[in-house]
This record gives structure tokens, C-alpha cells and sequence, in this order.
């Protein structure tokens, strides 16, 4: 999966969602590439197949915010491999939910 298809899942998710930053004063979903890993074969690597890493991350003042579970659904339904953290962050009054996933 190439990093725009993986963009084309999330924004099926939230179409607000921005690539790395977001002006946005209300809820929003900003996702990120923060690194890779190559996968090898026949003892060398290939460029060719690699496994992203991303960080999704979806700031909300809603409890229960149902973008948080369609996220989770666009992860599941194209088996893209994710762990899923949450936090509040008191200065700000955002629930910090975040999935980081691995996207081959």
C-alpha cells in the first residue's frame, strides 16, 4: 500500500483528516510517516516492498467521538495492522487518541 492509498483509506474515515498538521480549532484527525522499514529477500533488501510506519492521531473533545470508530473500521476493513493508545492532555481538553499502524 502506497502512502496515498493509505491517505484515500483515512479520509474515506474522515474527510477533514490532514497530512502532518491541522488548523483546525474543533475535532481533527492529522495522520504522519515517521519511518519504514525494508523488507529483505534473498539475503538483500527490497526496496521495493517496504513496511511503513504511521501515526494517525484524532483530537477530540467528544467522549465517544464516532470518527475514532470509523477509524478504527477503515483500519480493520483493510487490514492494515495498528495499536491503539489514548490520552487526555489536561492544558488543552483534547482526548488524544492514537493509532499506530504499520502498512505494507
Amino acid at each position: 500500500m502506497t502512502l496515498e492509498q493509505f491517505r484515500d483509506v483515512l479520509l474515506a474515515a474522515d474527510s477533514s483528516a490532514t497530512h502532518y498538521t491541522s488548523n483546525s480549532a474543533g475535532n481533527y484527525t492529522v495522520w504522519a510517516e515517521y519511518g519504514d522499514k525494508a523488507l529483505f529477500c534473498d539475503d538483500s533488501r527490497d526496496e521495493q516492498s517496504k513496511v511503513w510506519k504511521i501515526q494517525v492521531d484524532r483530537y477530540t473533545k467528544t467522549p465517544y467521538d464516532s470518527v475514532v470508530d470509523s477509524i478504527r473500521a477503515a483500519l480493520t476493513v483493510e487490514d492494515i495492522s495498528y495499536t491503539y493508545l489514548c490520552d487526555f492532555e489536561q492544558e488543552t481538553g483534547y482526548i488524544h487518541h492514537i493509532f499506530d499502524c504499520e502498512v505494507v
